[in-house]
């Protein structure tokens, strides 16, 4: 049956950097199939919130549910539950050096309680099509340029058919021809439902790929589907 029930639904939360509230009591959702950008400067408490959302850091303060997964108080062997659920792509790409494309997907899957060989040499190939890879399995990550890198994250982050694709600054380390490469790959993604919420710090491509926009600052979290805020391009 089909709910209508948010991806992401954040309730008077505050967010801690170590023993710094960096968010204070914010409070969004995020429907099935949206595309949303969260912004800041560094140290406004972006890479917290994602953190948190995916239960790297805890939640003191509020209610947070991620694909259906309570984060407040989540016990560690619950979290990779949490994690099957969604996918997180981060700025460095954290491939196994030594180890094929292949054998990078194959370690994701092997973890995330992946058995049949047949359905992951299938799935292997469907997401390494989907994010315009087809003839990389056996080449090496050096062996890469790097937006083939964050190609293989992608794939690798959508093994599991998540919910939710949480992207932390994921064209940080790519030139811009590249990087709006990769967001025309997150478009396509977006497309077929799976919600995006991406951590960036470049003005060009939200201008180039408008979407929702939540900005971090002050403490407050702003967001765009509410209140019309100025873009600056100093964050």
């Amino acid at each position: 049956m089909f709910s209508s029930d948010p991806v992401l639904s954040v309730r008077e939360a505050t967010i801690y950097q170590d023993h710094n509230a960096v968010l204070h009591q914010i409070s969004f959702d995020i429907s099935k199939g949206e595309f949303v950008f969260i912004i800041g400067r560094t140290g406004s408490g972006k890479s917290s919130l994602l953190k948190t959302l995916y239960a790297d850091l805890p939640l003191r303060e509020g209610e947070i549910n991620v694909a259906g997964v309570q984060i407040h108080g989540i016990k560690n062997k619950h979290i990779p539950l949490l994690r099957r659920k969604i996918g997180i792509i981060f700025q460095d790409f954290q491939l196994l050096q030594d180890r094929t494309v292949i054998e990078n997907l194959a370690f994701v899957m092997k973890a995330t309680g992946w058995k049949d060989k047949a359905k992951m040499k299938t799935r292997q190939a469907e997401v390494l099509m989907q994010v315009g890879l087809g003839s990389v399995e056996k080449k090496m990550p050096h062996q890469l340029s790097g937006g083939e890198q964050q190609r293989v994250v992608i794939a690798r982050a959508l093994i599991n058919e998540p919910l939710l694709l949480i992207a932390d600054e994921p064209t940080g380390n790519l030139d811009p021809e590249v990087s709006y490469d990769i967001l025309k790959v997150f478009q396509q993604i977006n497309k077929s439902g799976t919600a995006i919420l991406m951590a960036t710090h470049s003005y060009g491509l939200i201008r180039k790929f408008p979407a929702r926009i939540l900005k971090c600052e002050n403490g407050n979290l702003k967001d765009s589907k509410v209140e019309n805020f100025e873009l600056s391009s100093d964050y």
